[in-house]
């Protein structure tokens, strides 16, 4: 919540373009989060049914979330002795901002697996103060988006070490893992975050075609609009992670039948949704082809494409949330999924974005939500064949 009120504070703040480099920086490296928060993902799945081995895996989970921050950081500091290009250290600084910000997540997942998720609060709100501090210093001091980007973080760095050392040592410090639980343990983490960490690849797509086209005055808008959905998203995710070890226990076996039945079910409205946002979407390109209307990047046009892509984006990630709880062979097909709709994504911002700015993008990420539910779900009816007759009854 803190870093969507900060972010409208900075537009005052800030002229349309700084704000833009910055918006579009956040956004261009927003995936790092999930890079480092998929082993969250696999720890939470995992500890419902191993709960003898929950320290391996907590040991785990740390050193597979931490690597990326580290690397980064180390790079980040590389950047400041060096002192490159300022848009170099700006995107570095928001790569690695995204990093540990997964990071700290990550550690506030084990924390409510040791059963104190008041620690998770604790952390955020922390976070949250080092937020509001930050944007206060450049309301007064009027700090450039890189000094910004630094002194936050700063801030969370300092708080996920103390988050961290707040967790059992047996979690932290211990043997090393079995190698066969580490293969396995790394095979879920990678299956289970790459549909999540492609869904951000998805939006920092559309930003990376801003910035090619020259467009990243219309970053700002466009990642304000996001902002708003990302909070309701993020919400449901942390909903989602909350129930999922008894997701994970309840729909396995003969169970995962009706998880399977209602993620089909879910996809297929998604897909409709999407196609016919593609007939309009064609109809109303070529009207503007045609110069009957002028195509433009309004605030309601892109009030209206969010609520159209909130809602499929929505309806997708409960689905998949779903398939991955029902067994372990169906993560290789929401991957490919996902990793088709992020294509797709880049694609359609391609051909798009260069006309539309940022409306195309929002269309971009409509469409490539669509494609992705129509892959995934020919993919699960290919694997469960009796969904085709279920799912019509």
């Amino acid at each position: 919540m803190s870093n969507q009120g900060s972010a409208v504070v900075l537009t005052a703040l800030w002229s349309m373009q700084t704000f833009g480099q910055f918006a579009n920086a956040m956004a261009a490296c927003a995936w790092l989060a999930f890079v480092t928060n998929a082993a969250e993902k696999a720890a939470l799945t995992s500890s419902a049914r191993v709960r003898r081995l929950i320290p391996d895996i907590a040991r785990l989970t740390l050193r597979f979330a931490a690597l990326p921050g580290v690397g980064l950081l180390a790079v980040l500091g590389l950047c400041l002795v060096i002192n490159p290009q300022p848009m170099a250290t700006l995107y570095v600084a928001a790569a690695s901002w995204s990093a540990m910000a997964g990071f700290l997540m990550t550690v506030s997942g084990l924390h409510r697996l040791s059963g104190r998720p008041e620690l998770d609060a604790v952390a955020f709100g922390a976070v949250t103060i080092v937020n509001v501090t930050v944007t206060a210093a450049t309301w007064r001091l009027g700090l450039s988006p890189t000094i910004y980007l630094l002194l936050q973080l700063a801030g969370m760095t300092v708080v996920t070490g103390l988050s961290l050392a707040a967790l059992p040592r047996i979690w932290i410090v211990g043997p090393l893992s079995r190698r066969r639980l580490t293969v396995i343990f790394g095979r879920n983490a990678s299956l289970l975050g790459l549909s999540d960490l492609m869904d951000v690849a998805a939006i920092s797509a559309v930003f990376l075609v801003l910035m090619l086209v020259n467009k990243t005055e219309q970053s700002g808008p466009l990642f304000l609009a996001l902002m708003v959905a990302s909070l309701l998203v993020a919400t449901m995710l942390y909903l989602l992670k909350l129930y999922q070890p008894a997701a994970a226990a309840r729909l396995r076996g003969a169970r995962g039948h009706d998880g399977r039945v209602r993620a089909y079910r879910l996809l297929g409205i998604a897909v409709g949704g999407g196609a016919a946002c593609a007939v309009l979407i064609s109809a109303y390109g070529v009207l503007h082809v045609s110069g009957v209307v002028a195509l433009a990047s309004s605030t309601l046009a892109l009030c209206v494409l969010l609520a159209i892509y909130f809602g499929l984006a929505m309806a997708v990630m409960y689905g998949t949330f779903l398939l991955e709880n029902t067994d372990s062979r169906i993560l290789s097909s929401t991957s490919a999924a996902a990793t088709v709709g992020a294509l797709a994504s880049a694609g359609f911002a391609a051909a798009l974005v260069p006309a539309v700015g940022a409306a195309g993008g929002l269309c971009a990420l409509v469409l490539s939500s669509a494609v992705k539910a129509a892959v995934l779900r020919v993919l699960l009816g290919r694997r469960h064949p009796e969904l085709r007759i279920t799912s019509t009854l």
